[in-house]
């Protein structure tokens, strides 16, 4: 079959959802058993996989599935614990003292917060946490959800103390023969790792110091009474204020500490600035901005968990310190669990779900490392908040059933969308002779676009996101074809990895799966494809900024590596459409989730 065609088959599963979510506004739990199913038949009759290679992603599939509605349910139940222990009551009240704006709030705990978690956290845990706690100040589900989805964006490179790096880069690179090229050269694998983690966190700080901002403008934009853009640029001088705070030591952090530090480092001192300021009104405008009145949302904006709120008022509101206890601890645990080698070794040893070789597939296995997880550390806060909030039997036992409900619907569609992701993943193993479908997508992209490829390789780790709904695995993925790529058209092969890094984690904004876990939070299943429409906006700006500085670096500045080959764009668009088999992926992968 012509190497065209079956690139543009291995493009069908990603068109077949876009199509169906956001064209025809299918809900998630409809659209994806069918992209599912066409997934596996292209599998099957075009790549040739195995029966029970297929069979066998499936299952792992089923097994990353599981993990991901733990750390769904253990966010959707603190959030319902807190509610009903009243401290819900004293957070909401909390930040109305900071300032009823609510671009303001949006700032404060969408962005800085979110940020603090993705660095503590990552594996889509800030959307989860981020969007009911919106949703609890008086935030439409939508605005939520789609707020928690555009924190998926800078913080997500160095997230989960930098897992996108420090496993992704360093996974997806073959260390071995690169280190041995640099040594040739008086250079070494050091160098080069700290050179790629510099440029990640530059190009997020340039991309991500307006994303505050355009939080903002969408929300007056998509929320407002007056659907106005102009209403979220009269925050600007406060909203750019804000992005500097974060994304200034965020970078230093990137340059001096490496890729562990930049995403915790920037949402901390951020947060240590921008919240006195905005208690102080400093460049704040001097009119406020809220929703309409929540007798006149429309009834797509509002999700279930939200209708329930309501009942907050009943509650005796807590201290404004107990009612934050949960959160900090979480933060703290999560912290402690990524940084301590002590710690995240007894947690990934004790409570493990484990299956390798899946039915005798050698690269295929999964595990779900319960305590590990998210999951397992929220709930393990949540035991604790209702021991310090002294909560009732019975409200536990009310925020427990809650919780279940809201589980189960996000349940059903993540059956189908993640075992179709580990098929694309998985297709490399196949008896035609083909790289993987992302592989084969890649390259199409890399040779249509020739000499100025670097542009839109951002894209192509978006691309590698959107399948995946994770930046690490993206890297994993493609990261050496990035490498291979620059080599061959003659740029800076650190720079390549580096814009791969930045792109695969704005893709994480229209994520499919990560938008179903955020949306099952606030009880809004069914309108995700209302969610990516409104994603793709910033989603399309990051990839734009970072192509642009890939662009500036190379024919500007002149920014190189040790390992640059001189040959023409021209030579390696011939190569790279001539030999597609050269970008072949280095490693297998098993079930990487950051």
């Amino acid at each position: 079959m012509h190497q065209t065609l079956v690139s543009l088959l291995a493009f069908v599963p990603l068109i077949l959802a876009a199509v169906l979510l956001v064209g025809c506004d299918w809900p998630a739990r409809r659209a994806m058993p069918l992209v599912f199913v066409v997934t596996a038949a292209i599998a099957l009759t075009v790549w040739e996989m195995t029966v029970n290679r297929v069979i066998a992603s499936t299952l792992q599939g089923l097994i990353l599935t599981v993990a991901i509605l733990w750390i769904i349910f253990g966010a959707i139940l603190l959030l319902n614990t807190l509610k009903h222990s009243g401290a819900i009551t004293a957070i909401r009240r909390g930040f109305s003292d900071i300032s009823p704006d609510r671009r303001v709030q949006v700032i404060i705990v969408g962005w800085l917060l979110g940020c603090f978690i993705e660095g503590a956290s990552g594996f889509g845990t800030p959307a989860a946490v981020v969007a009911p706690l919106l949703v609890a100040l008086g935030f439409p589900a939508l605005a939520a959800v789609m707020a928690g989805m555009m924190v998926q964006s800078t913080p997500v490179s160095f997230g989960a103390v930098g897992t996108p790096i420090v496993v992704g880069v360093t996974g997806g690179l073959d260390q071995a023969a690169i280190g041995e090229r640099l040594n040739a050269q008086g250079s070494h694998w050091d160098a080069l790792y700290q050179l790629i983690t510099v440029e990640v966190a530059l190009m997020h700080a340039v991309a991500g110091l307006l994303m505050p901002l355009l939080m903002c403008m969408m929300l007056t934009r998509f929320f407002g009474e007056h659907r106005s853009w102009r209403e979220g640029l009269a925050i600007a001088p406060f909203a750019i204020f804000a992005g500097l705070a974060f994304v200034v030591p965020y970078a230093l952090a990137g340059i001096w500490l490496g890729p562990e530090f930049p995403s915790l480092t920037g949402a901390l001192i951020g947060l240590a600035v921008v919240v006195p300021a905005a208690r102080a009104g400093f460049l704040i405008p001097k009119q406020h901005w809220d929703f309409p009145a929540a007798k006149d949302w429309p009834v797509q904006w509002m999700g279930s968990i939200e209708i329930r709120l309501e009942s907050l008022t009943a509650k005796t509101p807590l201290s404004m310190v107990s009612a934050w206890c949960p959160y900090a601890l979480l933060a703290l645990l999560l912290v402690l669990s990524r940084a301590n080698d002590d710690v995240k070794a007894f947690l990934n040893r004790h409570g493990v779900l484990d299956w390798t070789d899946i039915l005798g597939e050698a690269d295929i296995s999964g595990s779900i490392p319960f305590l590990y997880l998210p999951g397992g550390i929220m709930i393990a806060v949540v035991l604790v908040a209702c021991l310090l909030h002294r909560m009732p039997v019975a409200g536990f036992k009310a925020a427990f059933k809650e919780s279940s409900q809201t589980l189960f619907g996000a349940g059903f569609v993540l059956l189908f969308t993640i075992p179709m992701v580990r098929i694309l993943i998985n297709s490399g193993d196949n008896l035609a002779g083909l790289p993987a479908m992302p592989q084969m997508m890649a390259q199409f992209v890399a040779g249509s676009v020739g000499a100025v490829y670097p542009f839109f390789a951002p894209s192509v780790g978006a691309l590698g996101a959107f399948i995946a709904g994770s930046n690490t695995v993206s890297n994993l993925m493609l990261a050496q074809f990035q490498f291979d790529t620059a080599q061959l058209i003659g740029v800076s092969g650190a720079l390549l990895v580096a814009v791969q890094a930045a792109g695969a984690a704005a893709g994480n904004m229209i994520a499919i799966h990560n938008v179903v876990a955020a949306s099952a939070t606030v009880g809004l299943l069914g309108r995700e494809g209302e969610t990516i429409r409104m994603t793709v906006l910033p989603t399309l700006y990051y990839l734009t900024v970072i192509g642009a500085i890939a662009m500036i670096a190379i024919n500007a500045l002149g920014v190189t590596d040790p390992l640059q080959d001189d040959q023409s764009p021209a030579t390696v668009m011939r190569s790279i459409s001539t030999e597609p088999h050269c970008l072949e992926p280095r490693i297998t992968i098993s079930s990487p989730m950051a």
